[in-house]
């Protein structure tokens, strides 16, 4: 099998658990956080994101088409794209340790790991950032996805 066919059986997987999940959420929302984080956030991602994702977390364009080099471009960050599917241990591993950390199986990207770069407290200021742009539906079940994980890891 192809990776363009795993690919997408990954998303169209993920989106058909998305939304069976979405059904049985504990809607009392994602954790607040302070203004003053969310802007370091936004700093953060526009030194150091931007320039792939977009400075209105957008993504490249045709993000779900594979360029030249077999790569996937930066998918977006708002919620058109499937960043608000992961729970958080998902985006910091991803962000930390870079996608094939996650994806595993020799997945190439372009996106490397921020561990030399970034702290883990700048990591999740911009993680931070990046969730609180998305509508109160996205933002709930990705909090939820993120209990839920953190339950399985006790």
């Amino acid at each position: 099998m192809n990776r363009a066919v795993i690919g997408a059986t990954i998303l169209l997987g993920g989106s058909a658990v998305a939304g069976l999940l979405w059904a049985g959420l504990d809607r009392s929302g994602p954790t607040k956080v302070s203004g003053e984080r969310l802007e370091r956030g936004r700093a953060i991602y526009a030194a150091n994101c931007a320039s792939c994702h977009g400075a209105k977390l957008e993504g490249q364009p045709d993000w779900k088409s594979r360029l030249p080099s077999g790569r996937l471009p930066a998918p977006p960050h708002d919620a058109s794209g499937h960043t608000w599917h992961h729970p958080d241990g998902v985006l910091f591993r991803i962000t930390k340790e870079g996608p094939a950390a996650v994806v595993g199986g020799g997945y190439q990207s372009d996106m490397p790991g921020f561990a030399g770069v970034l702290s883990d407290e700048d990591i999740h200021a911009v993680l931070d950032f990046i969730k609180s742009t998305w509508p109160e539906r996205e933002q709930q079940y990705q909090a939820e996805m993120s209990r839920r994980e953190r339950e399985a890891g006790q």
